[in-house]
């Protein structure tokens, strides 16, 4: 080698260095997102989720050791990106619990998690409200922010387990839950938003004393052509035969243009499912005033052919995929 050639080197490789990288065509590297993790043992960075949470910049990944978590977990706005994952990938290994009603702590007080984030990711946790005295709505889960997706969760709890909401109006919000579990026994799923429950288990609770329980209560605005869409899904109970409700009809707040529309499709439906009145009136306004339909479901409770239990066809269901309802203006497809 040429004397002068390891410095002459060195001086080239000095000046590239100090040129931007868009001068040579190229584009730095995004940063590593933060990871936090939580540890009710203290082996972590904090010992509990919402300490996380207020640490956590955007986009943060909060990972989340083994254990139960009680209090509740809110998620504001300003937090947009957060990732809350379970570290052993099996649900019922990190349980975020609480216990209050909305009766006492409001609707939004009474979610054990309070997501108002976009772009959200949950996986692997329960979500638990344990309030058991079935005299008030007791959120597991409020979700208020668009392009949220929850994998293998368990959300439990007996009345309003699960809320899709974005405000008044026309305003929508999505979701999307993925091969989880979701648990209740009155309008446990329900809301106004985008919301896709897909191939979960959707287990009805015994209500008992001849009461009829209900799975759905959507308020889907009628500016908005897309509510909740169950789908691959499995709908079970441990209550008796013809007792459970595939949802009824809720005009939140009394609003005319409230008019809920749910789909449930592709599904296997145990016999608790009504037959006559699988869809059912609320507050006055009845069930036809929505927009409820099933399409290609099997099992012992499916439809019989009864008139209250509207079928739609093929081609209808093409355009009622959880790819449409989830797109938005955005085209977001998060769906697997």
């Amino acid at each position: 080698m040429h004397p002068l050639g390891k410095r002459r080197t060195s001086v080239v490789a000095g000046a590239l260095a100090a040129l931007p990288l868009t001068a040579l065509g190229l584009t730095a590297p995004a940063d590593a997102a933060t990871t936090i993790t939580v540890a009710s043992d203290g082996s972590g960075n904090y010992t509990t989720v919402q300490a996380a949470i207020a640490a956590a910049p955007s986009g943060a990944i909060i990972k989340i050791k083994p254990g139960t978590y009680r209090g509740q977990v809110s998620i504001p706005s300003s937090k947009s990106g957060i990732t809350l994952q379970g570290t052993t990938g099996t649900a019922t290994d990190v349980v975020i619990t609480g216990n209050a009603p909305a009766s006492t702590a409001g609707t939004a007080g009474s979610a054990t998690v309070l997501n108002m984030a976009k772009n959200t990711t949950v996986n692997g946790v329960t979500i638990a409200n344990t309030y058991d005295r079935h005299d008030s709505q007791a959120l597991a889960l409020y979700a208020g922010g668009d392009r949220q997706v929850y994998r293998n969760v368990r959300l439990l709890g007996y009345q309003d387990t699960f809320l899709s909401w974005g405000g008044t109006g026309a305003s929508q919000v999505r979701q999307y839950v993925y091969k989880s579990y979701i648990e209740g026994a009155v309008d446990f799923i329900y809301g106004n938003g985008a919301l896709v429950v897909d191939s979960t288990t959707i287990r009805s609770l015994d209500r008992g004393s001849g009461k009829i329980g209900y799975i759905t209560a959507a308020a889907t605005n009628a500016g908005n052509r897309y509510g909740i869409l169950i789908t691959r899904s499995t709908l079970v109970s441990s209550g008796a035969a013809r007792t459970v409700a595939l949802g009824r009809c809720w005009h939140a707040g009394g609003a005319a243009d409230a008019i809920g529309q749910v789909l449930v499709r592709d599904s296997t439906l145990g016999a608790q499912m009504l037959q006559a009145g699988a869809w059912q009136d609320m507050g006055g306004f009845s069930w036809k005033t929505c927009r409820f339909s099933e399409y290609n479901n099997r099992g012992p409770g499916v439809s019989a052919g009864t008139t209250d239990r509207p079928l739609i066809s093929a081609g209808t269901a093409a355009n009622y995929t959880s790819q449409k309802y989830l797109a938005g203006n955005d085209g977001w497809n998060p769906v697997q």
